[in-house]
C-alpha cells in the first residue's frame, strides 16, 4: 500500500494491532508504593512463530531458548512484557493460567502447556516500595484486558483477576483493592505512554513508556512494533533536542514537531537517570516467516532501537526484542532473482517474468510468492517501525516527579496539535 507520492503508509491504528489477529492488553498499578505494570501480546488461534534477540548485558527473560530454531516448539501463544525486573517474570504465569484454562498451548499427554516467552524492565522502587512488583494477577488482568470487549477504557484489578471478567460482562469498571487499571490494545496515541509495562519507565531522565508504530509495505505486508522504553541512554539528538526516533517517521507522522528552542535545549540537565534500565518490545508481521527469519527480524529491530536510543545495549540495559509472525500471508519462496535486486514489470508473455541476459525479471508480487527483495523490505521496515515506536512512547508518556514528559521539558517542540 502506498500514498499518492508512492510512499508507504502506516496501518489504521499505527500500532501493533495493525497486524491482524494480534491482541494487546495492559495492566498497571500506581499508588500504595506501586508504579509498574504488565503488557501481553496474544497470538491468533494456532499461535505465532517467534524469534528473539537479546543484546543488553543485563536481561531478564523467560523461555527465550525455546525460540532457537534448533529447538522443538514452533509456535508461541503469547509474549509478556513486564515491569518488576526478575520479580515481574511471574506475570507470565498468570497469562499461562488463562491460556491453559482455555485449552490453548503446546499439546502434551494430559493437556496443554502454553508457551509464553517474557522479558522485563527494571523499575524497582520507582513507586517507593522496592518489592511492589507485578505477579500472576497482573498477567491475569492484562490477558483479560486483551480479550475483553473493544472498549479500551475498561478497568480491571491485577489484585483480583476475576474483576476483569466482571468488567467484561458489565462493560464498566471493575473494583479491587489494588486500584490498578487494565486496558486493551495499544498505539502511538492515546493508549500509548505510561501504561502496562511502561508505567514506571524512564528514558534518559524523561518519562518513558509504551509506544507503537506500523507500516503497510507496497507488497501489502504489514510490519508493526510495540516498544517499552526504559533506557539508560538518551532518546534525544544531543545538539537539537529532537527525538532521535522521529527521524524515521513516515510522511506527516511527526510533522507536528519541530526543533525545540536553543534555550530549552541548553537548560535540559537530566536528573535522576537510573543505573539499571532496559528497553524491550515486539516487532510483528503478517508475512509467514520461519523461526530463523523471526530471529533475524528481531535482530534488525535492534538497529532501530539503537538509532532511537544512545547509547543502547549497555552493561546496565537488558535490551530484548521479540519478533513474531502470524503467518497470514504466504512465505517467501526461493526464486532465481538475486537477493538485493528489485522485481521489475515486463511485457513478456509470462505473468512471472522472463529470462533476460541470464537473469529473471519478474512482475510485481501478486501475493503468491514473495521474492528476496520483499524480505529485505520487511527487515528494513522492522528497524524503522521500532525507531518510530520509541519516539511515540516518549511523546505519549506522562510526566511525574523526577521524570518529566518530553513536551514539559521542550514545549516549543510542539508546533501544532497532532
Amino acid at each position: 500500500m502506498s500514498g499518492p507520492d508512492g510512499s508507504s503508509l502506516p496501518g489504521p491504528a499505527n500500532s501493533l494491532q495493525d497486524v491482524a489477529g494480534l491482541r494487546v492488553g495492559h495492566a498497571q498499578r500506581t499508588g500504595d508504593g506501586y508504579l509498574t505494570g504488565t503488557t501481553v501480546v496474544l497470538a491468533p488461534p494456532g499461535g505465532m512463530v517467534a524469534g528473539v534477540d537479546v543484546r543488553g548485558a543485563a536481561p531478564g527473560t523467560r523461555e527465550t531458548e525455546l525460540l532457537d530454531p534448533r529447538n522443538l516448539v514452533e509456535r508461541v501463544h503469547a509474549i509478556v512484557l513486564s515491569g518488576g525486573s526478575a520479580y515481574g517474570l511471574s506475570a507470565a504465569c498468570g497469562v499461562m493460567d488463562r491460556l491453559a484454562d482455555g485449552g490453548v498451548g503446546f499439546p502434551v499427554e494430559g493437556g496443554v502447556v502454553p508457551i509464553v516467552p517474557a522479558a522485563v524492565i527494571y523499575d524497582l522502587g520507582r513507586g517507593t516500595r522496592f518489592r511492589a512488583t507485578p505477579d500472576a494477577a497482573f498477567g491475569h488482568a492484562a490477558y483479560d484486558a486483551a480479550t475483553s470487549s473493544p472498549d479500551p477504557l475498561g478497568q480491571a484489578s491485577p489484585a483480583d483477576g476475576r474483576a476483569a471478567a466482571r468488567a467484561k460482562k458489565s462493560g464498566g469498571a471493575a473494583g479491587g483493592s489494588s486500584g490498578a487499571a487494565a486496558r486493551a490494545n495499544e498505539g502511538g496515541g492515546a493508549l500509548g505512554g505510561s501504561i502496562g509495562a511502561g508505567t514506571g519507565a524512564m528514558a534518559g531522565g524523561l518519562a518513558g513508556g509504551i509506544g507503537g508504530a506500523s507500516v503497510v509495505l507496497p507488497s501489502g505486508v504489514t510490519v508493526a512494533a510495540l516498544a517499552v522504553v526504559n533506557a539508560a541512554g538518551s532518546v534525544l539528538d544531543p545538539g537539537t533536542g529532537v527525538l532521535s526516533g522521529a527521524r524515521y517517521g513516515l510522511p506527516g507522522e511527526f510533522d507536528h514537531l519541530g526543533e525545540p528552542s536553543a534555550e530549552e535545549v541548553a537548560a535540559w540537565r537530566p536528573a535522576g537517570v537510573t543505573s539499571l534500565n532496559t528497553t524491550i518490545g515486539v516487532v510483528a508481521t503478517d508475512l509467514t516467516l520461519t523461526k530463523a527469519q523471526c530471529g533475524k527480524l528481531a535482530g534488525v529491530a535492534h538497529d532501530g532501537l539503537a538509532r532511537a536510543i544512545r547509547p543502547a545495549h549497555t552493561m546496565v540495559d537488558g535490551d530484548t526484542v521479540f519478533a513474531v509472525s502470524t503467518c497470514a500471508l504466504p512465505p517467501p519462496q526461493p526464486g532465481r532473482t538475486l537477493y538485493g535486486s528489485r522485481p521489475a514489470a515486463v511485457n513478456g508473455p509470462g505473468p512471472r517474468g522472463e529470462l533476460r541476459d541470464g537473469a529473471v525479471r519478474r512482475a510485481p508480487w501478486d501475493g503468491a510468492a514473495p521474492e528476496g527483495a520483499h524480505l529485505h523490505d520487511l527487515l528494513a521496515a522492522g528497524a524503522d517501525v521500532f525507531s518510530r515506536a520509541v519516539a511515540h512512547a516518549v511523546l505519549a508518556a506522562t510526566g511525574r516527579a523526577g521524570a518529566p514528559a518530553y513536551l514539559d521539558v521542550f514545549p516549543s517542540a510542539l508546533r501544532r496539535t497532532p
